[in-house]
This record gives structure tokens, C-alpha cells and sequence, in this order.
């Protein structure tokens, strides 16, 4: 009752009643064995305020989400960290703002952390890195800024991880070409840089690899495409090289390698043939379906002059030879007429 009283005893929450069974309750879910509260879920709601500390007593929540209400604001409370059964923690579609608090760390079993689409800012604190359970990463939709953290490539599980539509910058570390990453979104942001590392024709790379719209720069034709991508999206940078013909053996579901530095021609067949020509719009020198057709090889200057010479020279021995020839006739029909005329 005390989180119903900290949030101004919404109308949302009007089943909340003193001395009635609390797993019949409205947002909450309880285990059929304990009957202790598990799970407290509200969506849509015209709650608002800040999320109650006192959410912290309820020590065996495992799945806490505050979804769509645009008037829960202030910041996370630091006594969620006593829950440490919490598996699912998800802030989403809110006004929850300030830094992303490092103590989330503290949450032993969490697996899945979204705070999507808030108003969270400051850097990304390294110490999430070191959640041993967490799979699933969602801190897109912010105004995040500095850099990604070089821990982010401790992390062990398998992992998806969303940081798209922030004010991210510095180049990706390295370390994240060590990360078995399923779903990978960096887009928009201003990051630099060498994103190659993320490329790995392994079993283990992404499904989805999302790095549009930031200004990374490295050669497309070297990287290495896993078999069973699906997206894949790099368009609004400045890659360069060709786009590799191993493409042609991805499912991909969806493709845009636009506004880049690309040249050559696209590879023909798979699902490539799918994708239109906004998808390759606006690069150096691509070429080939849908795009217009790759023209043949221009001559050099250097090589047309060497033709010129050749030719030339071919024209005067022609000439030479021409006159050469010439003359040898005058002379036999000299010779012929001097001798008839000697009979």
C-alpha cells in the first residue's frame, strides 16, 4: 500500500484495497505456490510521480516494468538493488531521466535491462558489463554521450544489444569482435572509426548489425558475412570497398548499404534481388541491377597514347613498305621493256 500512497493513489491502481488478497490485485502477479508477489507490471497509466523506493520491499519481485507513462519521472531508486531475485527490469516510454545508475550492477540475476526511449543521460556506466545473467541490453532512445564501454566486451552470454538513437561517439572497442552478439544496433549516433570487428561468418555473429546513420569508415570487401544474417543496415557512413559476393547466400530480410563510399558491381542473386535501388542510392561508384548498368572499362590517357604510337608506326612501315613495293615494280618493268627492245 505504501507504493500506492507514493504514487498518489492512481485510479489505475484502485484494487489496491487494505486487508483483500493481494495476488487479486490489478499490475501484480503472484506465485501460485508462495503467494508472494512476483511480478508488478504497469502500462498506460496516468500515474505520476517517481517510482517508490519503497519497491525495494517487495523482495520477491522478479519482474518490475513501468511502461508508456509519460509523467513517471525523476530516476531509478537505489533500493531496487535489494531485490535480488529481479530478473526482468524494464523502464520504458517514460520520462525517467538523470544518469543510468552503476548500482544496477548489483542485480545478480538480471537478464534482461530495458530502458528504452527515456530521457536518460551521461555516460554508459562499465560496470553493467559485470551482470553475469544479463542477455538482453536496451538503452536506445536516450541522450547517452561519450563512449561505448571497452568492458562491454566481457560480456559471456549471448547478447542483443540496443544503444541506437543517442549521442554516442569515439570508435567501437575492439573488445566487442569478442562478444557472440545476436542483435547488434549502434545507428544513430557518432560513432567512427573500424566496425569490422562485429563481422564474423562464424556461427555466433549477429543476426541483426544495424551501424547507420554514424561515421564509420572501413572496407566493406574484407569483413565476413554469417550465413543466417537477416539484417543488415550501414547505410550513412563512410564505407568503403565493394560489397562481398558472399551476400548472395544470406536470407537477408532486410539490406541498405546507402549513402557510402562503395564501388563495383552488386552482387546478382538471393534475396539482394529483393532489396530496390534506394538501398544502394548514393555511393561512389556501384553499379549493376537495380542500379544502372556497370559500364565497360574506361581507356587510360596513358594507353590511348600508347595506340596512337603503335598505330602510327604501323601506318609509316605500311608506307615504306607500300613504296618499297612500288618502286621494285618500276624497276622490273624498266628492265622488261629494255629487253624487248634489245630483240
Amino acid at each position: 500500500m505504501k507504493i500506492k500512497a507514493a504514487l498518489h493513489n492512481p485510479y489505475h491502481l484502485a484494487s489496491w484495497i487494505p486487508n483483500t488478497d493481494c495476488c487479486k490485485w490489478y499490475c501484480v502477479e503472484c506465485d501460485y505456490n508462495t503467494n508472494r508477489i512476483i511480478h508488478l507490471v504497469i502500462t498506460q497509466s496516468n500515474i505520476s510521480g517517481q517510482i517508490p523506493a519503497e519497491i525495494g520491499d517487495l523482495p520477491y519481485l522478479n519482474y518490475i516494468a513501468f511502461l508508456h507513462i509519460p509523467n513517471l519521472t525523476g530516476t531509478i531508486p537505489s533500493t531496487i538493488t535489494k531485490l535480488k531475485l529481479l530478473t526482468m527490469l524494464r523502464l520504458s516510454w517514460t520520462n525517467l531521466s538523470g544518469p543510468i545508475p552503476s548500482f544496477l550492477s548489483q542485480l545478480p540475476n538480471l537478464n534482461f535491462l530495458d530502458l528504452y526511449f527515456n530521457q536518460f543521460s551521461g555516460s554508459i556506466p562499465s560496470s553493467l558489463a559485470n551482470l553475469p545473467k544479463l542477455t538482453e541490453l536496451y538503452l536506445d532512445h536516450n541522450s547517452l554521450t561519450g563512449t561505448i564501454p571497452e568492458s562491454f566486451g566481457k560480456f559471456k552470454n549471448s547478447m542483443s544489444l540496443y544503444l541506437s538513437q543517442n549521442q554516442l561517439s569515439g570508435e567501437i572497442p575492439k573488445s566487442l569482435g569478442e562478444v557472440d552478439f545476436v542483435n547488434i544496433d549502434l545507428s544513430r549516433n557518432k560513432l567512427q572509426g573500424d566496425a569490422s570487428m562485429l563481422f564474423k561468418a562464424a556461427k555466433g555473429s549477429p543476426w541483426k548489425i544495424d551501424l547507420s546513420r554514424n561515421m564509420l569508415e572501413f572496407n566493406l570487401s574484407k569483413v565476413e558475412l554469417w550465413e543466417k544474417m537477416e539484417v543488415l543496415d550501414i547505410s550513412h557512413n563512410k564505407i568503403f570497398g565493394s560489397i562481398p559476393e558472399a551476400i548472395t547466400g544470406l536470407n537477408l530480410q532486410h539490406l541498405n548499404v546507402s549513402y557510402n563510399r562503395l564501388c563495383g558491381r552488386i552482387p546478382q542473386g538471393g534475396s539482394v534481388q529483393n532489396s530496390d535501388s534506394y538501398c544502394f542510392f548514393h555511393n561512389k561508384c556501384l553499379c549493376g541491377s537495380p542500379l544502372a548498368a556497370c559500364r565497360l572499362p574506361l581507356v587510360s590517357s596513358e594507353h590511348r597514347r600508347s595506340r596512337s604510337a603503335n598505330t602510327g608506326s604501323n601506318i609509316q612501315v605500311r608506307i615504306f613498305r607500300g613504296s618499297h613495293v612500288s618502286s621494285q615494280k618500276a624497276a622490273n618493268s624498266a628492265f622488261m621493256h629494255g629487253t624487248m627492245n634489245d630483240t
